[in-house]
């Protein structure tokens, strides 16, 4: 007998408070050890359609359900009695007659009442969404036989939704990428006899739990869903064997960074003498991913220990020392105080200390320019100011006096640290990983792609990596191919938005454009991305006073905590931190306790997490607010008044929107976003203006 769980079982754990879920973890393993005896320990359900359903009980109230044949034990769903056996007396487990796929259909007689928002009154009734998709065609996306006329009846935007809450999974994501104009892939229909659960669809919601260590995995943590549980085309991109460096894309929440974890755990595992590193710019995001892939590979401690998980400077260090030495690294405020007084030596000229700075940081060290003819020839891509030749001198001046100090004093930047191992790695017969993941690909500087570069060097399949265009925030665009890595005809998107919402997924995609392109003209489309549920829609509010905003959010934190979320499940972010402190008292005027993020401190149980948006990075909550987006705060006037060039201050504009965008998007259920007047002017952008 085979031991599976279900998607839907982890989702309604996940919703239990720790005592229930402690409570149900150990009745569901005790199930677990013994199947075949714990029958006397069960209850059939007779009201249900499906004869198969049982529950267990797990307390007085809380009751397992179980799908049970001879050759199959299915943890389903659990939860409080009459909620608990309400979802089962609506559900049927089937083989769906087209596709071959084990799937949860929702038994339409039982379902009380589809409920259709009203909408206007038109002239006449608008032709139905699906009026030129056959039948034949809805059932191989999917669409059990007995929803078949409700699909065909669907005629607007509201009424889909309404039909694709009640649909399975794949089903509701073909309809509405069909609704969008998009072309639904469509998995191939298993042969009648094969096992219906091998399906790639019913692969992403039911999994066989083969010893105690995997079914340990599969219920720790229940909001981490896809770690488990792999969409088809998350899956096909994990495990297809590619011919160069590869790049997946797709905007927030489709998912990603899971596909960067499995896809690093599943070379470990296809490769058993490998070494992989799982490797992003950020610490914070590293200590992340080191948390998944412990999760991941829980009880397998030699795979765990082949897959390494650290920051990209992190890791260049451990390898730079024993090749050059400990590195005496410059801070950036180091820098700056430098390029302030080399600056003021070489008065008089109209250079700023901000220009100055992004000059150094963009051109001078990410490229590590070493000579005035070098600077005077190298593509400024990014930094679209133009600069005479006569500019560059005076400038060149300046940056040379500070190289000049950090060669007499010892120092050297992240930047030369990376480029000078690259180099290094470059001529070793022996690199220290095969395999290389990076995750936040779009925020990698000009050094740290080139050390990435340098350890793939001795594979063409060695490089892998995530990102998403729409949310660079840290880095000004440059070409990947100049440093030899070429993703062209390797790029691959994910359109299935798993995290957010259908409205905070729509209302955050009008900050940013349907296309953006890189500088080696790859092209992203962000179009036909679509979300798989659905939920209120985002507020925005613009307050008359900062007293008065703080006291809206205040009170929508209070009410969210009244329904349910926890304090670690609400996140408040803020443009910069001069607006922290209003965040901070939001959180104190809904009598919960806040934690003010950084770079290593991570979110704590029962404390609501306050950040910057810088900050919102790979983090995730049931409900989000954004504060503080008022005007000249973002974007943010200093940063503009900084530009000296319209084209330049086009990329701050466009950076700016990522960050609101970001930060939007961390939000899964409930989004807040507000402002004291007027307001900042994406706001309107945000709906729909």
């Amino acid at each position: 007998m085979e031991f599976r769980i279900a998607d839907t079982f982890r989702e309604s754990l996940g919703k239990l408070t720790a005592e229930e879920q402690k409570l149900a973890k150990t009745t569901a393993f005790d199930l677990q050890a013994d199947p075949v005896s714990a029958g006397s320990s069960l209850h059939k359900l007779d009201n249900a359609r499906d004869k198969s359903f049982w529950s267990a009980r797990v307390g007085r109230d809380l009751r397992i359900i179980i799908h049970k044949t001879p050759g199959s034990f299915l943890l389903c769903y659990v939860d409080h009695h009459d909620k608990a056996y309400a979802w089962a007396e609506r559900r049927k487990l089937e083989v769906h007659p087209k596709t071959g796929a084990a799937q949860w259909v929702e038994i339409r007689e039982r379902v009380q009442e589809v409920i259709v928002p009203a909408t206007k009154k038109a002239q006449r009734e608008p032709t139905p969404l699906f009026a030129n998709v056959a039948e034949e065609e809805l059932l191989a996306y999917g669409v059990p036989q007995e929803w078949i006329a409700d699909v065909q009846a669907v005629r607007d935007d509201d009424s889909l939704l309404a039909v694709a809450d009640h649909l399975p999974a794949e089903a509701s994501e073909a309809l509405l990428q069909l609704a969008v104009g998009a072309k639904p892939a469509k998995a191939a229909p298993l042969p009648k006899e094969a096992d219906p659960f091998q399906h790639p669809d019913a692969l992403r919601r039911f999994r066989v739990m083969s010893s105690v260590e995997e079914f340990q995995r599969a219920l720790d943590f229940p909001w981490e869903k896809w770690t488990v549980f792999l969409h088809p085309e998350q899956r096909q991109m994990v495990e297809r064997q590619e011919t160069g460096p590869v790049r997946v894309s797709g905007s927030a929440g489709t998912g990603k960074t899971i596909v960067a974890l499995h896809r690093a755990v599943s070379l470990a595992r296809k490769n058993p003498e490998a070494r992989v590193l799982l490797t992003t710019f950020s610490e914070m995001l590293a200590n992340a991913l080191l948390d998944r892939r412990n999760l991941l590979v829980r009880g397998e401690p030699r795979l765990a220990e082949r897959v390494d998980v650290l920051p990209l400077e992190t890791i260049a260090q451990r390898l730079y020392r024993p090749r050059f030495g400990d590195p005496r690294l410059a801070t950036p405020e180091v820098v700056r105080g430098y390029l302030r007084e080399a600056a003021r030596a070489a008065l008089p000229h109209k250079f700023s200390d901000t220009f100055l700075w992004t000059e150094w940081e963009q051109i001078i060290d990410a490229w590590q320019v070493q000579s005035w003819e070098a600077y005077r020839d190298v593509p400024r891509l990014g930094r679209k100011t133009r600069l005479p030749e006569s500019q560059r001198a005076a400038l060149w001046k300046i940056f040379d006096a500070v190289r000049g100090r950090f060669a007499k004093e010892g120092l050297i930047t992240p930047s030369a640290m990376l480029t000078q191992l690259a180099a290094s790695l470059h001529e070793t017969d022996k690199p220290p990983y095969e395999f290389i993941v990076v995750d936040e690909a779009q925020d990698l500087g000009v050094a740290h792609l080139r050390f990435v570069a340098a350890l793939g060097v001795h594979r063409k399949d060695a490089l892998f990596f995530a990102g998403d265009l729409g949310q660079r925030i840290f880095q000004q665009p440059f070409s990947w191919k100049a440093l030899g890595v070429d993703v062209r005809g390797r790029s691959r998107t994910l359109r299935v938005n798993y995290r957010t919402s259908h409205q905070i997924r729509q209302q955050a995609d009008h900050l940013l454009g349907r296309e953006v392109t890189d500088v080696d003209g790859n092209a992203e489309q962000r179009g036909g991305t679509v979300s798989v549920f659905n939920g209120p829609p985002p507020e925005i509010q613009v307050a008359r006073t900062q007293a008065e905003e703080t006291n809206a959010v205040a009170k929508w934190l209070a009410e969210k905590h009244q329904e349910g979320y926890r304090p670690h499940e609400l996140g408040v972010f803020e443009r910069s931190e001069a607006q922290l402190g209003r965040a901070r008292g939001a959180v104190l005027g809904a009598a919960l306790t806040c934690c003010v993020l950084d770079e290593h401190l991570a979110i704590k149980d029962g404390e609501v997490a306050v950040a910057t948006m810088h900050l919102a990075k790979g983090l995730e909550f049931r409900g989000v607010v954004v504060m503080a987006c008022d005007d000249e705060v973002i974007p943010l006037q200093e940063r503009m008044e900084s530009i000296g060039d319209e084209a330049d201050l086009e990329e701050v504009y466009a950076t700016e929107r990522h960050l609101l965008y970001v930060a939007c998007t961390r939000a899964r259920d409930a989004l807040l976003v507000t402002a004291t007047a007027p307001g900042s002017e994406f706001l309107d952008d945000m709906r729909g203006k």
